[in-house]
């Protein structure tokens, strides 16, 4: 590894960026679930744990494996979050992460400090690179990052492993696991079709690739569709399968759940019931709560109400205008990117603003909280929603933009102004710093897509009751190439739709800017970079 300055005028590289461009090196834009690519044959996995070494290691390992559409990730939180409180040292892997590459490795709640990543990342990077061949090739990159996951949670003697599914779950990495202790199946949807299928049966048909003969498993209420095949797969394979619940809020003892949106009740349920088995199988509890409807133990409320995962309904005021202006300018960030969690999205941003949660605390940061005395001249100001969205080209924008608008007008909220963005991170470069090079031709046709379709849906709700708020917004934008529309603006960079943003609040004292932040996951890390 070379670090420093060489003579050749070449600023210093540090170890982090240097493994993050190595890891850079595998990210291919072939399909993961494509069994002709060489590289992503699943028998390879097989492959790659007798080179680490990890054959019995994984095997040792008593994980949690949960797969899904919707809520996979909250559910996996919300399990880590029980099992910590209830004393285990644990390990999660999820995905994606958002700024750091570190978030998918977390150990007792915590990211994997970079110490220690490090040391496990280089220890699988050469020997994968010393016992590879053309036959047996590099791994691909999120096939890396699950090898690299079971590398630190082996190493680290972790008492329980809960890995959340990448795509799919038949063929995704995380399902070299033969012997889990327990598996779930969040809400199931539209997504990913073009490697998954078109009709949630075949995707439902993926998803319960994770089941295990005789392994107990837990889902949420599903549509009959997928239901009918998740029962037919649990069937086949001797799988005692059980549909779980929604959290009844009153166990909560008064609290809230530490994951925001009513939808979070649905993965809580499912995480209780998973750890409960998990308690049970392993010989570590002596109530199961899925017995006893009627109480939840101190450590499963403690995980519950304390869970924190970042950009799913999360609010957080701007740094920047917060210092000046208090509550002037919040963001609202929710990754979501399929049809239904659009729905989700919408209700959750609907309820947050009316509720006045613009001043509630962001995740992990308690510093930027207006004062009390704040309040009374927030309260006065108008409010404005703004939508700053991207998506990827392979999502459907008619479709995800009409749910967004249509369950946000059902719901009495009208955003003023769109503002569509490309992402800053790009997918052939990891890092916490991963932007295109300045010189670089911004192409644009896509938000100008995305534009299009938001003004001919504007068109259609002017036919119905939607509140015209004029605040000229376009004041002040010459200069920095945004592209205005009546209703919407395409920006060629983040940080211009940032800057404008708060270029506005500075401008007009009268109005504050609550800015919903979706569409994509990449976009949502990409914007928490800027404003945290």
């Amino acid at each position: 590894m070379s670090q420093g300055d060489n003579g050749s005028g070449k600023p210093d590289v540090s170890p982090y960026d240097e493994a993050m461009a190595a890891l850079s090196s595998l990210i291919t834009k072939r399909s993961r679930a494509c069994k002709s690519n060489k590289g992503d044959r699943f028998d390879l996995l097989f492959e790659y744990l007798k080179v680490l070494e990890l054959e019995e290691p994984v095997k040792q390992m008593k994980i949690i494996h949960v797969a899904g559409t919707k809520g996979k990730g909250s559910t996996c939180t919300f399990a880590e979050a029980i099992l910590r409180n209830c004393g285990f040292h644990t390990g999660l892997f999820t995905s994606p992460h958002l700024i750091d590459v570190r978030e998918r490795f977390r150990l007792d709640g915590v990211d994997i400090c970079e110490e220690r990543f490090l040391a496990y990342f280089w220890w699988c990077w050469d020997r994968l690179k010393e016992n590879t061949s053309e036959e047996v090739p590099m791994p691909t990159y999120f096939r890396f990052l699950a090898l690299l996951a079971f590398k630190i949670f082996a190493a680290e003697q972790v008492d329980v492993a809960i890995l959340e599914v990448g795509l799919g779950g038949k063929f995704d990495a995380t399902n070299v696991v033969e012997t889990p202790v327990v598996c779930g199946i969040a809400s199931l949807g539209y997504d990913h079709m073009e490697i998954l299928g078109n009709t949630l049966g075949q995707i439902a048909g993926e998803k319960a690739g994770i089941f295990k003969r005789g392994v107990p498993a837990f889902t949420v209420p599903q549509p009959d569709e997928a239901m009918c095949v998740l029962e037919d797969r649990a069937s086949e394979l001797d799988v005692p399968l059980q549909v779980v619940s929604p959290l009844d809020p009153d166990l909560l003892s008064g609290l809230s759940l530490g994951l925001e949106g009513e939808h979070q009740f649905v993965n809580a349920g499912l995480a209780i019931a998973l750890c409960s088995t998990w308690l049970h199988r392993t010989g570590n509890v002596g109530i199961n709560y899925l017995k006893d409807t009627t109480n939840l133990p101190e450590q499963f409320i403690k995980g519950l109400t304390t869970a924190a995962l970042q950009g799913r309904a999360q609010i957080v005021p701007d740094r920047l205008v917060e210092s000046e202006s208090p509550g002037d300018l919040v963001f609202y960030f929710d990754g979501a990117h399929s049809p239904e969690s659009m729905d989700v999205c919408a209700k959750w941003f609907s309820l947050a603003i009316r509720q006045g949660h613009g001043q509630q605390k962001p995740l992990h940061d308690e510093s930027h909280q207006p004062a009390q005395s704040d309040f009374h001249i927030i309260s006065r100001k108008n409010s404005m929603q703004i939508l700053l969205f991207n998506c990827m080209s392979v999502r459907d924008p008619q479709l995800l933009l009409s749910r967004l608008m249509n369950a946000c007008a059902n719901q009495g909220v009208y955003f003023q102004k769109a503002l569509f963005v490309p992402n800053t991170s790009v997918y052939y470069n990891v890092g916490t710093s991963s932007v295109p090079p300045a010189d670089t031709q911004v192409d644009l046709s896509w938000q100008l897509s995305l534009q299009r379709i938001w003004e001919n849906l504007m068109c259609d709700l002017k036919g119905r009751e939607m509140k015209n708020v004029d605040l000229s917004l376009e004041e002040g934008i010459d200069g920095d190439n945004s592209l205005i529309c009546e209703h919407s603006s395409v920006f060629p960079s983040i940080p211009l739709a940032v800057n404008w943003l708060r270029e506005c609040i500075r401008r007009k004292k009268s109005v504050r800017f609550q800015v919903l932040v979706t569409g994509s996951l990449h976009l949502v890390g990409d914007v928490l970079r800027l404003v945290k």
